[in-house]
């Protein structure tokens, strides 16, 4: 959320933000009401299991609708080499691990405002992506990310799969 500023309360959230999909760009999709009633905030689909390639286009993406964000919450289990920090736009964003499973990353602004996003496994095929994706972000889902991702077949592939995108 451009403008939102950095200090004081978080601004409320974009009420649609679908990124265009790019080449080298994250694919991030965010679509939640300002009461944020749904289990999740949005979903993200990384091209690979790489932290170091994949989280900085994610951050970046955010910061953009969001305001800075502060900490990412990781499943060590599902990604490459774990970092403890990276530095995003010039701005140190500090990565935590939590056993919150590979089909979620947790994300914060500020110093208390949460976002639960799902993650859609690198190399699912474009279709299952998208309706995990849709239906991720509706205002009224009660379904958890791993439910979610088996419902629409885009559960997780075996670690070393192709990378999709």
């Amino acid at each position: 959320m451009t403008g939102s500023g950095t200090t004081g309360t978080p601004g409320p959230l974009p009420d649609a933000v679908h990124t265009a999909v790019r080449p080298g760009t994250a694919l991030l999709r965010l679509e939640t009401t300002h009461a944020r009633e749904g289990i999740l905030d949005g979903a993200w689909w990384p091209r690979s299991r790489d932290v170091g390639a994949e989280l900085p286009m994610l951050i970046s993406a955010l910061t953009e609708y969001l305001g800075p964000v502060t900490r990412v919450g990781l499943d060590s289990g599902a990604w490459d080499e774990l970092p403890t920090r990276l530095t995003v736009d010039g701005r140190v964003v500090h990565v935590d691990s939590f056993p919150v499973g590979d089909d979620t990353v947790l994300v914060t602004r500020g110093d208390q405002d949460h976002f639960s996003l799902l993650v859609v496994p690198p190399g699912t095929a474009p279709d299952a992506a998208r309706a995990a994706m849709a239906r991720a972000v509706r205002a009224d889902n009660a379904t958890e990310a791993g439910q979610i991702l088996v419902d629409t077949t885009a559960a997780p592939t075996p670690r070393g799969g192709a990378c999709g995108g």
